[in-house]
């Protein structure tokens, strides 16, 4: 059975759980492979709605092994947390395995993040203030916490203690903060470490194993393809790899080893944080997404920042991904409107750009060309077939697909589980 990925083909917020959703019963293992407790995921279940930060959105599905690899940086209250919420609602969480190699976030690195963005100004990334980005740094500065030293307590003082002897400096002498005591880091760390045992494994020998064995995993992405470290709107994006190519290092699971990669992207383009937005609205239509599309933050309560489709960056999405299915979310949200404008092309200072241009300047300064297409009227939320579409809202999709470079296999229609439109399975490739 296949490994399959789930990824975000723009900034995020693209409804990923919707795909884990529709795979559901036939997944034996899903894999969180980046970020950390920046991303949220809504998962509505029945009457009950899920907010997820951490744990990947397969955890609701019963029978699912749910996984955090390697490629994740975990802040350990915020894990224990989401788990007892989910425990004290009747969710199962026995299952869950987490990376012995996956980095810590510790308290000094939720305080750096706040007071550095905050020192930043203007210049403000739009971080969430979750220590994420400096415990990224740390691992590749090679000071980090590995999930492995909070069973080694001389280990992960020594560890501490090297950390906090160049951080503490930085807090007193520059943001003038007070000094964060070792032992207040290594005692709280410590607090978890007996709860947290039973799920400690060699993550990427389980799931290798799993594939040996004719299991499916899929592997659900954090963020998006526009926040990837390497190939987002940098600097205004994440701190690790959130492209499938991510899936591989942030997993132990060789890309050879993948089967599909699927695309999660809006019928119409969202941002939470700061950096270029070409499609972004600032009027009337701007706001009618928003409230119609429900577009605030799991994690934060930020409203989104919304604009139209835009076939560059998804286009882009599926080159760098490899993208061999897209589902397409929040169709229902263009519901009403008379006509539908999709950006097919970028004009930088005259001169038209039909992919994405290299240059991240060129980017911030492009301006959309639009092609408008027919509207719809008509209540789509009940249509599960595709010949259930009105015929504008079929052209409307066939006409992102041929845009796209790949085929659109899903399309959501709704905001409950069910409320989904498939038009090819997303396990066959």
């Amino acid at each position: 059975m296949p490994a399959v990925v789930i990824v975000g083909a723009q900034w995020g917020d693209e409804g990923k759980g919707k795909a884990t959703d529709l795979l559901g019963s036939r997944i034996d293992y899903v894999v969180k492979f980046n970020g950390g407790n920046n991303a949220g995921h809504t998962v509505v279940v029945g009457d009950e709605k899920y907010a997820l930060h951490l744990l990947p959105s397969g955890i609701l599905t019963d029978g699912v092994v749910p996984v955090i690899g390697n490629g994740v940086v975990i802040d350990l209250e915020v894990l224990f947390f989401e788990l007892e919420a989910l425990s004290a609602r009747g969710v199962d969480v026995s299952r869950l395995l987490v990376s012995a190699n996956a980095h810590v976030i510790t308290q000094y690195h939720r305080t750096l993040d706040r007071v550095t963005e905050r020192f930043l100004g203007k210049r403000q990334i739009g971080t969430t203030g979750r220590g994420i980005g400096p415990s990224y740094a740390d691992k590749i500065n090679r000071v980090g916490i590995r999930i492995q030293d909070l069973f080694d307590e001389g280990i992960l003082r020594q560890k501490v203690e090297g950390a906090l002897e160049q951080k503490n400096h930085l807090l007193v002498k520059v943001y003038n903060r007070r000094a964060i005591a070792a032992d207040e880091v290594v005692d709280d760390l410590l607090s978890y470490a007996e709860r947290l045992r039973p799920m400690v494994a060699d993550t990427s020998l389980v799931l290798n194993k799993a594939l040996d064995d004719g299991k499916t995993v899929l592997f659900e992405g954090g963020q998006a393809t526009m926040l990837d470290v390497d190939h987002g709107t940098y600097p205004f994006v994440t701190s690790s790899s959130a492209t499938s190519g991510g899936a591989a290092t942030g997993s132990g699971v060789a890309p050879n080893r993948l089967d599909g990669i699927i695309g999660i992207t809006k019928a119409y383009t969202t941002r939470v944080g700061s950096g270029p937005f070409p499609t972004e609205l600032h009027d009337e239509w701007g706001e009618l997404l928003r409230s119609k599309g429900f577009e605030f933050g799991t994690t934060t309560g930020r409203p989104r920042r919304t604009g139209w489709y835009d076939a560059l960056i998804t286009r882009y999405a599926t080159r760098i991904n490899g993208i061999t299915d897209l589902v397409l979310t929040k169709l229902d949200v263009l519901s009403g409107l008379e006509t539908i404008p999709v950006c097919v092309a970028y004009d930088v200072d005259g001169q038209r750009f039909d992919e994405i241009p290299v240059s991240q300047s060129d980017f911030h300064h492009a301006t959309p060309i639009y092609e408008n297409f027919p509207g719809w009227s008509e209540d789509i939320s009940g249509a599960r077939d595709f010949g259930d579409l009105p015929a504008n809202a079929k052209s409307y999709v066939l006409e992102l697909e041929a845009m796209s470079g790949t085929r659109i296999s899903a399309i959501g229609v709704g905001p409950d589980r069910e409320a989904i439109v498939v038009r090819h399975d997303l396990l066959e490739h």
